[in-house]
């Protein structure tokens, strides 16, 4: 699993013009990527990594600030760029393969005591995000 985890200071996301999630600040968005040899350890994995991860303020947590988290499916995130200028996407996993993976790694956030709003599966999303900082972060598990 591949996560782009960045600071912000408000977050929010719409589907067809309805506000369907975000957070006023300061809190998290993470964009999670899987691939096809993903398992529910790793999803749990990452949680951890990221709900612990020292990228607040003052050296601090999400955990240690109670942040909240906005979660977003990313498959672009697998993109496979070495041949030409079109991206290949056969590293991401299939929605049937990711959609549980990504859903289990929000519960493990939930089961830590995070507050996480998350996007729509599969939806065409608008996302947008105040990056603190910036504070950006590339997390591989």
């Amino acid at each position: 699993m591949r996560a782009v985890v960045q600071v912000a200071t408000s977050a929010s996301v719409r589907v067809d013009d309805e506000h369907i999630a975000g957070f006023d600040g300061p809190g998290l968005v993470v964009l999670v990527g899987v691939t096809h040899s993903d398992t529910e350890s790793d999803a749990d994995r990452l949680a951890e990594k990221i709900w612990q991860l020292r990228i607040m303020d003052d050296e601090r947590s999400a955990c240690d600030v109670s942040a909240p988290l906005l979660v977003v499916s990313q498959f672009t995130l697998y993109a496979e760029l070495n041949k030409g200028r079109r991206p290949s996407w056969s590293a991401a996993a299939p929605r049937p393969v990711s959609e549980p993976l990504v859903e289990t790694f929000v519960q493990a956030l939930r089961q830590r005591g995070a507050r996480v709003e998350t996007g729509r599966f599969g939806a065409d999303m608008q996302v947008g995000l105040v990056n603190d900082g910036p504070r950006t972060l590339i997390v591989e598990i």
